[in-house]
Parts: C-alpha cells; structure tokens; sequence
C-alpha cells in the first residue's frame, strides 16, 4: 500500500527551464551523504506525471507556499481522517519519528560524519499546553534541511527513515538496528487532531538554517527560513477544540507507555521521564535478571503474580523473531479459559508497540501466553495497526508455536515437579490445543505433553504417549484408553477384563473430555489411539465354548431372543468371551462421541430416536449365571425373563455412560421387584378378603 501511495515517483526528473509555479514536487531525495542528487535551486523544473513545477528556496521575509498535487491531497484527507482507528496513535508516530531522527544521529556520529554539537545527548522532549492548546514534540536528533522538509514532509508515504536503512544497508557498515519507520504517513495522523501543524527543524549538517514548515492539511504548505529553530525537530500541533483532551499531560503520559514506552531515547514529558523500563526482550538473555524478568511480565501482563516459565527466544531465521514469552505462576480464571479471551501477546515493531492484545501471533489455545513478539518481518497495513493475513503471518505463527511446545517438552524432561504443576493447572489449553488444531503434526507435538495414569502403574502416577510407547508389547499396535470419573470405576470396568488378562496397558482418562481429545488424536507415533469399549467391538461374532458356559445352541437362540425382546433399542445382540465377572455391557461404534452427543444434544430428541442414532450392540456373557437364568426364564417366566432382560440393557447403558439421567430406569426396577416378590398377586388377595367384613358389620348395625 505504501508503493501504491507513492503515485508517480518512478516518473519523476529534473531538467533546467524557466521559473515556473511554486507547487510541491513530489520527489525523492536522501536526508545524508548517501544522497547522490542535486539540491533544488529556482532554475530547476520538476516534470512529474508530465506537469512542471518547481522549487522557490525559503526566505526569512516571506513564507513559499506549496501545493499538493490533486491525488496526494486526496491521500492526506484519506490518512488524516480514516486510515487509524485511534486518534491517540499519532504520538506514537510522532515518538517514532523523533526516535528515528536520533538514531540516525548516533549512526552518523559513529561513522565520523561531521556534525554540529556532535556530543550532545541523545532526547525526546514532550510539553502540554492547556492555555495554548499544543502538544509539543521535539527531539535533538539529525535534524531537516529545506530540502528534506519538502522530500519527507511533503509527500505521503515518502519514508526517509527506509531511505536511510537502505543507505546503511548499501554501505555494509554499521546496521541501524534501531530505526522504526516503515512508512511515511505517520507524520500526517497528527492532522487526525490538529487544525495547523508547525515543524521547526535544523539539520545537524555543519552551517546549516534553521527551516518553518506550516500546514493546516487542507493540500497546501509554506516553508520559511527562521533564526529560532534548534538542532533537530520541533513539532507543534494546535489541537482542534474537539480533542484538547490531548492537552492533557496524565492522558499523554498513559498513550506514551502504551506505545513508547520501549523507544531508545529518553522521553521527557513536562520534565519528568516517562519511559524507565528497558526492552527486555531485546536484551541478551544473560544478562536479564530474575527482578527485571518479574518487572517486565508484570508491567506486559497487568498481573501481580510472577512467571512460572520464561522463554527468551531470538532467531533470524527463517525470518527475524525477537520473542519474549512467559507463562504465568498464577492458575487460570474462569475468564481466561473462556475462547473469548484476549491473547496476552503483545506486537512490536522496532520497540513500538503495533499491537496491544495481537490475536493471530499464536493460535487460540495458547491464549494463557502472555509476553512480546518483535519483528521486522511482519506485514503491517498502512497505519502500522492491523496485521496483513498473508503467508507470512503463519510462518510466524508456526514457528512462535513450534517453538513455544519445543521449550514445553524441555520442561517437562528437565524440571518434572514444575512440569507437573504447570500441567495440573493448564492441561486444559493443550487439550483444546488438539481438539481445535488442523495440523497433525501440531497435535503430534502438544501430545507428547499429555499426562494419563496407566494400569500398570500405582495410582497417583502419570506417563506420556512416548513413554507408553516405549513400553508397548511386541506386536502391540494400539494405544489403549478408558474414560471413567475414577480409577476404582475403571479397574472395575466390563471394557477393562479382556485387556487386563491379556496384561495390556491401558491409559485412564478421568476428565470427561479426555476421550474427545484422543480421539481427535486419532494417531501418534504411527500408532493407533483405541478407546477399550471399541476394542471389544472390534472383534467378529464369536461363539463361547469354555466350562460353565451355556451351550452353543443356547446361546444363538438367547441372543435371538434378547434382539427380538429389546427391539429397535439395539443394533444386535451377540455373546462375547471378552467379559469375565460382569453380565454384559453396551458398545457404540465411537464411544467418546456418543457420550458427548448424549450430553449435549440429547434432550433434543426422544428416546426412540436416541437409540436409532446410538445403534448400541449388546455384548452378553454367556458363562454368568444371570445370563444362563435367563436362558431358563425365557420359557417357564417369558415377563421375568423379559423385564431381566430390559433391566441389565438398561443397567449397561448406565455403565457406559449413555443414558441421560438414569431416574428413568426406576419405573421398571419398581416393576422388576414386584414382579420378583409376587407383590400383584398378593395385593388382589388383599382387595377381596375385607368384603365379608364390611356385610357382617353392615347386619350388626342393622340389628342395632
């Protein structure tokens, strides 16, 4: 946007003519030595976009009026009035601007350029004015002459700062690592608040004038030569009456930390520094101190506590990162779990803030991060607020991502106990991490942080996938798992029998959402996650012939029986040789999604419904004696062995968690028991018997 903004630089030439208009030539011209193109005098002829004008030198008598040409009027309305979102951001411009005229003093002087007042220390003075209606803006840095103030002050998105970074780059000398400017627009957002701006400047170059630069942004400006400018740039903006709050010293002093807080130079706000605290982020990690760590994380975070872990990560490539993340002491709120929550990253270019609460640096899981990304790499839009969606802005993520969980595994080898505890109060996040992520590879890397119980294992213990990987049998190809709320219901669990005598691990997962997370896992480590209730599914139709089980013929006819007794609540009906001291039990193809569309969704659908979309397959073991006393009832007492039937289908429904609230079984446990204690018979008995009582006393009152 900035290339598109600089309409018809590539056209523009110099050739000797006669005197022509004074209009603003929109060129381009370097502000130091680097600059290889001839000043403007009066005999010099501008041909621009094939219009002429020209160049007047400024005079102490009277001021030279310039003008915008038409599209670059139309612009400055565009930056003036539309192109920021706040208006506060116009300090942070100017502050960048002033840092950028200093930095390129110190580059300057370190190179040997011979300048005025050479030794002269480095700052960035700000007053308010209430009475005068101005805030002031004025830095000590390099400094404009009359030509500069027309190259970097009169044409949009003219960067004079990418000029000189480019120039430095050329010389391979000294890198000016400190140079902020990326566009020349921010100048003119003061005009987002100001009804004239004044800019006195005095290049640092040796003899050089003093120069008045005025506009009130309606396409025109003058420019005259004065005794009274100092070294450097002053900037006075005459405030509009709707935005004298920026008169305000404590509301300038709030935008300053805010924004500018990091700039290399001092700022000085009515003679009181406002910006004390370093760059952290910036810094060598070793020579960053545990107090600085805790002063930094506390003023980026608007927390109390202190960072648990801190990740000071710095690389040039694959693009330049300079990153400071902390994780904090402090478990999370209720707010902070919730998706809406802001990120806690913050963006800087060049220690300016761009971005308080950037939502794209990290993905949305790792909304518990709280710190600084500063980079040079980072498309920013115009304004320098919002953040271009381009390729580049997901490599960055990626690699902030990657590099974030890389520090995490180290954690978790290295410091196990606060591993641990950092894992008890923010596993939730990693989890969301793999339910929310669409990179396999991503959710590979977050599982290697999850911690499950294991059956082999004393209660109270964890391992991680790769380390149940590491102790998976010969030929074993499965990860196993089980959902339970406790690990006395998982240990008696019906899916947990067949792997517990095959001697198998099996992982515990004791959050309700745990299965939903392996589940979308799906894989790891090119090994297949199971939950165990799909695993007994798994196998084909079998018919058990072991001691004490009902005959093979039985056991079909039964489970014909049971099919046709239950109806469209099942699927089907088979035995299973994978149950040992339960009756039986419910499988469903996925397990974990049923129980979260039982949860969620099924109040919305009725009973029949439920069962259609379940299709639950009832698994029967044919060796226990509930099941073989069915087999008997089913002729000599078909409604007791019916109701058997409806109550132990019911009873593992509940067992596997998919019965929205099981007070609706009580209806047929009430039947089932008077059926069982003969109550109906008796309760007829009851009602005759009194009958020949009530006619004895009726003849006794008649006697009376």
């Amino acid at each position: 946007m900035a290339g598109r903004l600089a309409i018809g630089l590539s056209k523009v030439a110099a050739v000797r003519s006669s005197p022509c208009k004074r209009v603003l030539p929109l060129i381009s011209s370097s502000a130091h030595k680097f600059n290889v193109e001839t000043p403007l005098t009066p005999q010099y002829r501008i041909l621009l976009n094939s219009r002429a004008y020209c160049s007047q030198p400024a005079s102490k008598s009277q001021p030279v009026e310039h003008e915008f040409q038409a599209e670059t009027r139309m612009l400055l309305d565009i930056v003036a009035k539309s192109l920021y979102s706040e208006k506060e951001v116009f300090i942070r411009e100017l502050i960048s601007n002033a840092s950028d005229a200093i930095e390129k003093f110190r580059y300057l002087s370190m190179t040997g350029e011979k300048l005025d007042m050479g030794d002269r220390e480095p700052l960035i003075t700000i007053t308010t004015d209430k009475v005068s209606k101005t805030l002031t803006i004025q830095d000590n840095g390099i400094g404009m002459t009359q030509e500069e103030l027309i190259s970097n002050l009169g044409t949009i998105a003219r960067s004079g700062s990418k000029s000189f970074m480019q120039s430095v780059k050329e010389s391979k000398n000294i890198e000016a690592k400190d140079i902020i400017g990326q566009f020349g627009v921010g100048f003119y957002s003061a005009f987002m608040v100001a009804n004239k701006i004044e800019v006195f400047s005095r290049s640092s170059q040796p003899g050089s004038q003093g120069f008045l630069w005025q506009s009130d942004g309606s396409g025109k400006y003058t420019i005259q030569e004065v005794d009274n400018a100092d070294i450097g740039t002053k900037i006075i903006v005459h405030l509009k009456p709707e935005d004298m709050e920026f008169a305000d010293e404590t509301l300038v002093r709030d935008v300053i930390k805010k924004y500018s807080n990091f700039v290399g130079s001092a700022v000085n706000l009515n003679g009181t520094v406002t910006n004390s605290l370093k760059p952290v982020w910036l810094m060598d990690p070793k020579e960053v101190t545990e107090d600085m760590h805790d002063e930094f994380y506390r003023y980026i975070s608007n927390a109390f506590d202190k960072p648990r872990f801190k990740l000071h990560y710095r690389t040039d490539a694959p693009m330049d990162i300079r990153a400071l993340l902390y994780i904090p002491e402090s478990r999370p709120g209720m707010f902070e779990t919730s998706r809406d929550a802001e990120s806690g990253v913050s963006l800087y270019c060049r220690k300016v803030l761009i971005k308080s609460r950037a939502e794209n640096l990290l993905p949305k899981w790792l909304r518990f991060i709280k710190g600084v990304v500063d980079s040079e790499d980072i498309p920013l839009n115009l304004s320098r607020e919002l953040l271009q969606d381009s390729s580049l802005i997901r490599k960055l993520r990626t690699v902030l991502t990657n590099r974030i969980l890389r520090y995490l595994q180290e954690r978790s080898r290295k410091e196990h106990k606060s591993f641990m505890e950092f894992y008890k109060d923010y596993s939730f996040f990693l989890k969301e991490g793999i339910v929310t992520s669409t990179e396999k590879l991503e959710k590979e890397e977050i599982g290697k942080l999850l911690r499950f119980e294991c059956s082999s294992m004393p209660s109270g213990e964890t391992l991680s996938l790769p380390e149940y990987c590491d102790q998976m049998k010969a030929g074993q190809r499965d990860i196993f798992y089980l959902s339970a709320p406790s690990r006395q219901l998982a240990e008696s669990s019906p899916y947990y029998e067949s792997l517990r005598k095959r001697n198998l691990d099996v992982l515990f997962c004791y959050e309700s959402y745990d299965e939903l997370v392996l589940m979308q896992l799906q894989e790891f480590d090119k090994k297949k996650l199971t939950s165990v209730e799909k695993e007994m599914r798994q196998d084909s139709d079998e018919i058990v012939d072991t001691e004490g089980s009902l005959p093979v013929g039985d056991q079909s006819e039964l489970s014909d029986w049971m099919k046709l007794t239950l109806g469209q609540k099942v699927a089907k009906v088979r035995t299973t040789g994978k149950l040992e001291t339960h009756p039986c039990a419910v499988t469903v193809e996925e397990m974990a999604a049923a129980r979260h569309f039982i949860k969620t969704q099924g109040q919305n659908f009725s009973e029949e419904q439920r069962y259609t979309i379940l299709q639950p397959q009832f698994e029967i073991n044919p060796s226990h004696p509930l099941i073989k006393k069915i087999a008997e009832l089913k002729q000599s007492k078909p409604q007791l062995a019916m109701a058997l039937t409806e109550q132990l289908f019911g009873n593992a429904m509940v067992a596997a968690g998919l019965v929205e609230d099981p007070r609706s079984m009580l209806s047929n446990i009430n039947n089932l028991i008077e059926m069982l204690l003969d109550i109906k018979k008796e309760a007829k008995e009851t009602i005759i018997d009194p009958a020949p009582s009530s006619d004895k006393n009726a003849d006794d009152t008649k006697k009376e």
